[in-house]
């Protein structure tokens, strides 16, 4: 065989290809330089990956480019002169189906935005260049690009309304998000954050042997919470039985979480006061029941 083929080595050429690939990536992302025409966009290989989402939700919510014009430019195919047909538009095509005025062709919104992500790189470029112009047998050339199921273009697809409706139902729930219920989300996260930085400061345990709703003694972290639920009329509406029930912020995972933060913010402090200067660390260890040594 290797008397009819040239031996490629495709470690070496991949990585020079990163390489170059890597140096000419756009970092910077203006969405006034995106242009709507698909046939002036760059590709999409061409922004970095850090800012490669935002280009894919730019132009997911501004949907294809489906300009309609009165007439298309016409074109001489099979002896007779074609033209693009607005009503392409509609119907199953209506999602990803696009048209460039500049270049006279159509292309595919999702296979544009998604296929280096089921292409390989080699292939890319190939694959972007799969615009369509021969309106003489349009349907059929749409019919061939999308495919079966298992096609790039429908993986593309469905990739695009994957992340189409992420956004929308995100959207959703911040709407939903009333301006009450985020005050009331806000003085629960207080109240148990204040809770945690009582307990630190005097150096005592969260958790209880028994922390049902029955207990007497359900530890000193709800019991403080309690405690100052009583205190605080306006808190207590909103904490501990009051709130909901996902929502109560007194799990163990988030006093963890409570507690970390507080010890980022006092070593933040620490740092601060040294302001640059040396400093020693004590390390006291002793020996277990094994007589091996144990930082204490």
């Amino acid at each position: 065989m290797e008397n009819f083929f040239k031996k490629v080595n495709y470690s070496q050429s991949s990585s020079s290809n990163v390489n170059v690939n890597r140096s000419c990536l756009i970092t910077n992302l203006d969405l006034g330089s995106l242009k709507a025409d698909t046939g002036e966009r760059r590709p999409i290989s061409d922004y970095d990956p850090r800012i490669r989402d935002e280009v894919w939700i730019f132009y997911i919510e501004k949907g294809p480019c489906q300009p309609i014009l009165k007439p298309y430019p016409s074109s001489e195919i099979g002896g007779r002169m074609c033209q693009f047909a607005s009503s392409w538009f509609k119907g199953s095509h209506s999602t990803w189906l696009e048209y460039s005025v500049e270049k006279d062709v159509e292309y595919c919104l999702c296979c544009y935005l998604f296929k280096n992500e089921f292409v390989h790189e080699t292939m890319g470029d190939f694959y972007a260049s799969k615009d369509f112009r021969g309106w003489n047998k349009a349907l059929e050339r749409f019919r061939l690009h999308v495919g079966k199921v298992n096609s790039v273009h429908h993986k593309c697809y469905n990739k695009m309304l994957d992340l189409s409706n992420c956004r929308q139902s995100i959207q959703v729930v911040l709407d939903k998000h009333s301006e009450k219920s985020k005050n009331e989300y806000r003085m629960r996260l207080e109240a148990s954050i204040n809770v945690a930085r009582l307990l630190l400061y005097y150096e005592l345990p969260f958790r209880g042997h028994d922390e049902s709703e029955s207990s007497s003694n359900q530890g000193y972290f709800l019991g403080f919470l309690r405690w100052h639920g009583d205190n605080h009329p306006d808190v207590g509406k909103v904490i501990l039985e009051k709130a909901p029930q996902n929502d109560t912020l007194t799990c163990p995972m988030i006093q963890k979480v409570i507690v970390n933060a507080c010890a980022k913010e006092t070593l933040k402090v620490i740092i601060a006061d040294l302001n640059g200067d040396y400093f020693g660390i004590l390390v006291d260890e002793s020996k277990d029941i094994l007589t091996a040594n144990q930082q204490a």
